[in-house]
């Protein structure tokens, strides 16, 4: 960008960094180009345009593709503990946990958990972990409103005491188990937090016997309503090195209306943000073959991306330190490390 080398199009940029390139100036206010606003509204809902709208007031990004976040789970293990139906509530699930936690080998470790999640203090990982429950808890609520944290409330405190449940009962191992056989696969654990990347993956490397599915994040015991999740967004710019950005939107149109995102979800697996995602004909007879990405379309329809705010990235590092002193070490309350994050980051918004 200084060097003013930037490409006309740039597609996959993470939704969370859009603000912070239009508050540096780099990027087209694609509202401003005739039809534009007119052809988001065929592909977008209006809570959509609501949040891919920047500070501003001006849209600076295309939604593209999503990769919403779910629960994946080992459907012959829930057999095996008895159960009737996934366990969706907090209470369910930690009784499912206690249930499955064993140690196989007799060896005075626990090697068999209900799952896992990344214990890194990496802002990134926990968009796949505390975001996406606090979204399904909280019916889709900020974690910024208004310059200010929006998050200490009973939602986010109740995300960090089950998981710090979790954790504190080893039904979540804090062990770092990327580095060798995937637990998953070898049936070690039973559930996991993740997206529809899992499933070519799953269906290229998983035993026989292994029958897996997906189900929305874990929720409260008394939420009711539409279950929320992370949706993992990732979206098209143009930058202003662009000589003609009436014509690279006339582009984007075409590279994203239905044919090209039919051509896209079969040739990556992966969803286009689109608004009636499920029941458009268009994408039918590919959902009708490919049953387990269904169940992410029909998730689609309860997503959010992130707040826009171009320090997004730093107020999920405090939440980070913050989740590793309560959920990981137990050192703090749920309650204690949600008021401090909370005042931690209305520090940082007021330094901006």
């Amino acid at each position: 960008m200084v060097g003013e080398t930037t490409p006309d199009i740039y597609a996959n940029m993470w939704q969370g960094s859009v603000e912070f390139y239009a508050k540096a100036k780099v990027l087209i206010a694609l509202d401003t180009i005739k039809g534009f606003t007119e052809f988001i509204k065929t592909r977008c809902d209006s809570l959509t345009i609501n949040e891919i709208t920047s500070s501003d007031g001006h849209i600076y990004q295309v939604p593209w593709k999503i990769n919403p976040i779910m629960t994946l789970y080992n459907k012959g293990i829930f057999r095996k503990l008895g159960l009737d139906s996934v366990p969706q509530t907090y209470s369910e699930y930690l009784s499912a946990a206690k249930k499955f936690k064993q140690d196989t080998d007799n060896d005075g470790y626990i090697d068999q958990w209900i799952g896992n999640t990344s214990v890194k203090v990496i802002w990134y990982q926990r968009l796949f972990n505390f975001y996406p429950l606090y979204l399904a808890a909280s019916d889709g609520m900020p974690l910024i409103k208004g310059n200010k944290a929006a998050f200490n409330n009973k939602y986010a405190i109740e995300v960090f005491a089950f998981l710090q449940e979790l954790y504190k009962n080893n039904y979540f191992t804090k062990a770092r188990l990327s580095a060798g056989q995937d637990v998953f696969l070898d049936q070690k654990i039973a559930t996991k937090f993740t997206g529809p990347w899992e499933i070519n993956y799953l269906e290229k490397f998983k035993s026989n016997d292994l029958e897996f599915d997906f189900y929305p994040m874990p929720i409260p015991d008394n939420h009711t309503g539409p279950i929320y999740t992370y949706g993992d967004p990732k979206s098209i710019v143009v930058f202003k090195t662009c000589d003609n950005p009436a014509l690279a939107v006339e582009f984007i149109k075409t590279m994203i209306d239905e044919q090209g995102d039919l051509v896209f979800l079969e040739k990556t697996n992966q969803l286009p943000r689109r608004k009636n995602l499920e029941d458009s004909k268009m994408f039918q007879d590919y959902f009708d073959k490919n049953p387990k990405l269904k169940v992410f379309a029909c998730q689609a329809k309860h997503i959010k991306g992130v707040d826009n705010s171009e320090l997004i990235n730093e107020v999920l590092d405090i939440i980070s330190q913050e989740y590793e002193s309560c959920v990981i070490y137990n050192i703090k309350s749920p309650e204690k490390a949600i008021a401090d994050a909370e005042k931690a980051v209305n520090v940082l918004l007021r330094a901006k």
